[in-house]
């Protein structure tokens, strides 16, 4: 069996917000979060400041994480060219991360590209990460459901999962649930799909979620075969265009004690699970 791994996404969980977080406060949720023992940490973005203020202190973020002792790896947001050669340059960065739309409205929204152009960045993107040793993450977003009455349905994830595969050479895909829209019979058709149709990739689950839903949601994509699973503690983040307030991320904590219980994780360390929390709490209830 493949190993469960797990993203923490503090970035996703403080893009949306307005008010100023410090950047020493960052660093400090950041560097506790580290010694957790996740996989992968969704930790910044290299993208306009314009379009994301809060995460305009990316790179001084960076240079104050303590990396000399977690195995987690570092994963920053590009949306283009530029942005993948800012953070290519830090030795630091292991993945580069992506949200390819399979809404095209929503895709202009969040890119300013249609989903074309956004293709050709992913090529560009790819090009760029190749030559400097870095993953390229796709997170293939309005996978579960699209609010603006367009053309939609499941298959269209799939399809494109597999050009991007085929065509550009990515080997990690996310499929998002951008708006909270994911149930188990969904999830656990998609995955079942990709996951068939597509052994190559590594696919992930960045689902969002109601407090009273995540667990079928999680159970769904863990039981039709997925091992790779994003989220952020207490829930914090997720998309402002969520159908329901209380849609939030996926709740970190409520992940790994699911997947304790089937004796799937062991090396995540409590007491440093339990000071993250807190800071969590302290920070996302003193900012919004």
């Amino acid at each position: 069996m493949k190993e469960l791994r797990i993203t923490e996404c503090p970035r996703d969980a403080m893009q949306g917000i307005q008010d100023w977080i410090p950047t020493d406060e960052k660093i400090a949720y950041l560097n506790s979060l580290l010694k957790i023992g996740f996989n992968v940490l969704d930790f910044g973005s290299f993208v306009s400041p314009k379009a994301i203020p809060q995460l305009k202190d990316t790179s001084s973020v960076l240079n104050s994480l303590d990396l000399e002792s977690t195995k987690t790896e570092l994963l920053a947001i590009v949306a283009n060219k530029r942005g993948a050669h800012d953070a290519s340059s830090f030795d630091e960065i292991a993945y580069l991360g992506f949200p390819f739309s399979i809404s095209e409205e929503f895709q202009k929204r969040n890119t300013n590209k249609s989903i074309e152009e956004s293709l050709k960045s992913v090529e560009d993107i790819k090009s760029i990460a190749d030559a400097c040793g870095k993953k390229v993450m796709i997170y293939i977003s309005m996978a579960f459901g699209n609010p603006y009455e367009e053309l939609w349905h499941p298959d269209i994830a799939i399809e494109w999962s597999l050009k991007l595969h085929q065509k550009l050479g990515i080997e990690h895909i996310a499929l998002s649930d951008t708006i909270g829209l994911s149930n188990r019979k969904n999830i656990t058709h998609l995955f079942t799909e990709v996951l068939s149709e597509i052994p190559n990739v590594e696919f992930g689950a960045h689902l969002h979620t109601t407090p009273d839903s995540w667990l079928e949601k999680v159970d769904a994509a863990f039981s039709a075969g997925c091992m790779n699973f994003d989220g952020a503690l207490k829930g914090y983040g997720g998309c402002p265009m969520a159908m329901d307030k209380l849609t939030g991320n996926m709740p970190t904590e409520n992940m790994i004690e699911f997947f304790q219980e089937k004796n799937m994780i062991q090396h995540f360390k409590k007491g440093m699970l339990e000071d993250s929390l807190k800071l969590s709490s302290s920070i996302f209830n003193r900012y919004h």
